[in-house]
């Protein structure tokens, strides 16, 4: 049959209906899933702010300070720049005064515009949020004893715990 090896070769491709594969696009063994995953998983990341909330969550104390993170946990952050910021009742009309100062300190943190605004809701904060700090008791000895005596008719020690941190925050507001 007449023809040359280059012509089948040439005849041939030309009948195939896929084009041949790069050197790029070939894969040789075996890939690592990590890349596969990211690349399925960037798109939806992005779709959810970014991870910004996950790194939010993670230095809230440091952005905002320890004395607003004590009463403060960010819970959500929707791609319009709006933070919901779950706050505890007592400090909820001063972050609603301070509230351009605090999206400032975020930004600046993140160094470009993340936060817009604040939603802020009442009540207690979640158990993720992190652990505040003991308040030193500043009570006399005496005030500490008589505390002690009306206590101590209590049997539940989970009770007894809890209005005993009672008794000293009021009893330290007092004085």
């Amino acid at each position: 049959m007449g023809t040359t090896k280059s012509e089948r070769d040439i005849s041939n491709d030309s009948l195939s209906l896929t084009a041949p594969a790069r050197e790029s696009e070939r894969h040789q063994g075996f890939r690592a899933v990590g890349v596969a995953v990211s690349k399925l998983a960037a798109p939806i990341v992005a779709k959810r702010g970014g991870g910004t909330l996950v790194r939010l969550k993670a230095e809230w104390a440091t952005i905002i300070g320890a004395d607003w993170a004590a009463v403060t946990w960010p819970s959500a952050l929707g791609r319009d720049g709006v933070l919901k910021l779950r706050a505890t009742s007592t400090a909820a009309l001063e972050l609603q005064h301070r509230a351009p100062l605090l999206i400032e300190r975020i930004n600046l943190f993140f160094g470009r515009s993340v936060v817009t605004r604040l939603v802020l809701m009442q009540g207690p904060l979640p158990l993720d949020s992190p652990p505040r700090e003991p308040v030193v008791s500043t009570l006399a000895a005496d005030q500490v004893e008589v505390l002690g005596e009306w206590l101590s008719g209590i049997a539940d020690p989970e009770l007894r715990a809890a209005l005993g941190r009672l008794g000293h925050a009021v009893i330290g507001g007092r004085s």
